[in-house]
């Protein structure tokens, strides 16, 4: 037998959904009575027999013994009746996501129990504090926003409002502690800092497939291969549930009243359609079946229906940095003839060291073989003129992001390159149709986003301007899937598709900060056990840098216009005093002390 815990000895779970029952498991787990308690008696059989049949897969799959099973059904009673929350220390609502609802419950709930009792709610999204202001002890009301499903899941919010003790709060983080949780601190606002940051981002991403801006399957796989990320926005919306996200975003707006978080119409279309998602079994994709994980591709635009590309042969780079070896190295490897073009032959002889090094990286970890690092290497030439690259077919610049040195370095690119010639650039933010027309060839000109490290990151951004030639189009694309990238198309517009998604998350990551709202240590740990995204927001900004991120955010604003992209103060107070991240050693971390 478990001992029973001395916090909070006993704890009433109302509400037996998948969430409250997952709880409840947890909880008896813990060593812990459990109350379970629905609506009605019958309702109450029908959770017990969920509850029971959830612990046999566990037994199944080996997380339990049976004697450890049984054990812990014996700690969990359901009932239909509210007065047995009495015997409780600790009632945890799951009821419907409805503030009407749930506001009479914890009316009721604050008459029922004892006074020291603890109220809290699973809500993902309503107000905390609306809640606690039924009861005659907000002091002792506060979230426990556990994720699903709840026995796996590590993260859960404690969310306190205005009025929660702080001593309650630190019992909730502690009683949490003693689930095997991982508990984080956060305020009463729209979302908490989980959903507050996850769905701005994917009511974003619903937008940008609703303006036809770029495919729902090409903005899913640009941000699984660009950010790494284990699921695409649109499909993670059909997991989520059409509607749910829909309810979450309206609790969201009604708080805040940011335009960023006012639900993107297709939402509220596929919603009265009844296409929810996976459990409709249609909602942003077509699935197998209601309840299934299984997509079935639809009719729409064969890659027949394509103008043919044009031949590449021989492929040209402009720059010398990290990023600008990493898109000669993966051309060379796939076996084109590179011209590598530095600003002086010095420059373009260390560019082509760092490649060669690179090159010899691969061979020690058994990725490469001496042979084909040679061939890779003897593939590429490097030099200080741009006249070298008279004949190349594909002429790709990765100098700095500065419009203007850009712009120049396209006008020479026109009078240097040959005609038929395609000119992309790797731009990640700037408009390529400025590239363009500083050209008197704007057909040919193309964006190709790499992500960092080149070698590494399978995705590119395939830009096309008002102005492209179709045929450039098909050839980048056909290059793509040669040089073995994962290549997606989207228009001209500031941050294309990874970055106009990414860095609206990043600066209200950074507004929650500057609010006082969570710490930065929190909101990392949040977002990389709610969402299991390899890396928090702050991790993220202090690799990228804080004043890259800063840039973007600048074109993002500027582009828009939309008041909630505007740069968070945070961020241009930290980028003024040199605090820019990993690369001076100091930005929302002090990595100089690690």
């Amino acid at each position: 037998m478990t001992a029973t815990p001395s916090l909070f000895p006993v704890v009433a779970v109302v509400g037996l959904g998948t969430m409250g029952a997952g709880i409840a498991e947890v909880v008896a787990r813990s060593g812990r009575e459990v109350v379970g308690i629905e609506a009605t008696t019958d309702e109450a059989h029908a959770a017990r027999a969920r509850i029971e049949e959830a612990t046999a897969h566990s037994v199944e799959r080996g997380r339990y013994t049976e004697a450890e099973r049984q054990d812990l059904l014996g700690r969990i009673s359901v009932t239909g009746v509210l007065a047995s929350a009495a015997r409780a220390q600790l009632v945890i609502e799951e009821v419907p996501e409805r503030l009407e609802l749930k506001r009479e419950l914890f009316a009721e709930l604050d008459k029922i129990c004892p006074p020291e009792t603890v109220l809290a709610t699973g809500t993902t999204a309503l107000s905390v504090t609306k809640l606690a202001a039924v009861t005659s002890r907000p002091e002792r009301v506060l979230g426990l926003h556990f994720f699903n499903p709840a026995p796996a899941m590590q993260l859960v919010e404690v969310v306190r409002t205005v009025l929660t003790d702080p001593q309650t709060a630190d019992e909730a983080a502690e009683f949490a502690r003693s689930l095997g949780k991982s508990p984080v601190l956060a305020g009463d606002r729209p979302g908490f800092i989980v959903n507050g940051l996850l769905f701005a981002y994917l009511n974003q991403a619903a937008a940008m497939y609703e303006s036809r801006y770029a495919s729902r399957e090409d903005i899913d796989a640009a941000m699984r291969l660009g950010c790494g990320l284990p699921m695409g926005p649109l499909a993670l919306l059909d997991l989520i549930g059409i509607d749910t996200a829909r309810t979450v975003l309206e609790a969201m707006y009604a708080q805040s009243r940011d335009r960023l978080h006012a639900p993107a119409p297709i939402l509220g279309q596929l919603t009265a359609a009844g296409l929810l998602g996976r459990k409709t079994g249609r909602g942003f994709y077509t699935y197998a079946a209601p309840g299934s994980s299984q997509i079935v591709p639809e009719d729409g635009a064969a890659a027949g229906d394509r103008v043919p590309g044009r031949e590449i042969r021989s492929v040209g780079v402009c720059g010398s940095g990290t990023m600008a070896t990493g898109i000669v190295e993966v051309f060379a490897k796939a076996g084109y003839d590179v011209v590598l073009v530095a600003r002086s032959q010095e420059k373009a002889d260390r560019a082509r060291a760092a490649i060669a090094t690179s090159l010899e990286r691969s061979v020690s970890k058994g990725r490469l073989s001496a042979e084909d690092r040679d061939a890779t290497l003897a593939r590429v030439t490097a030099t200080g003129s741009l006249e070298d690259l008279q004949g190349v077919d594909l002429a790709l610049e990765a100098v700095a992001e500065d419009l203007d040195v850009k712009r120049e370095l396209f006008a020479t690119l026109d009078k240097v390159c040959k005609p038929g010639a395609v000119l992309a650039t790797t731009t990640s933010s700037l408009p390529v149709v400025q590239c363009a027309t500083a050209t008197s060839r704007p057909a040919d000109v193309i964006g190709m986003h790499f992500f960092n490290p080149a070698p590494a990151m399978k995705l590119v951004e395939v830009v096309s301007t008002v102005l492209t030639a179709p045929d450039v189009t098909s050839t980048v694309l056909e290059l793509c899937a040669k040089v073995r990238k994962h290549p997606v198309e989207c228009g001209d517009r500031a941050g294309f598709i990874v970055n106009a998604l990414l860095f609206p998350y990043l600066n209200d990551a950074v507004r929650m900060i500057e609010e006082h709202y969570t710490s930065v240590d929190d909101a990392d740990t949040a977002m990389k056990l709610g969402c299991g995204y390899p890396m928090g927001p702050f991790e993220l900004l202090d690799v990228v840098g804080l004043d890259v991120s800063l840039t973007i955010e600048k074109v993002l604003h500027s582009e828009f216009r939309e008041p909630g992209l505007a740069p968070a103060p945070l961020l241009e107070h930290l980028v003024a005093a040199g605090c820019l991240g990993r690369k001076t050693g100091r930005g929302f971390r002090d990595h100089a002390r690690r």
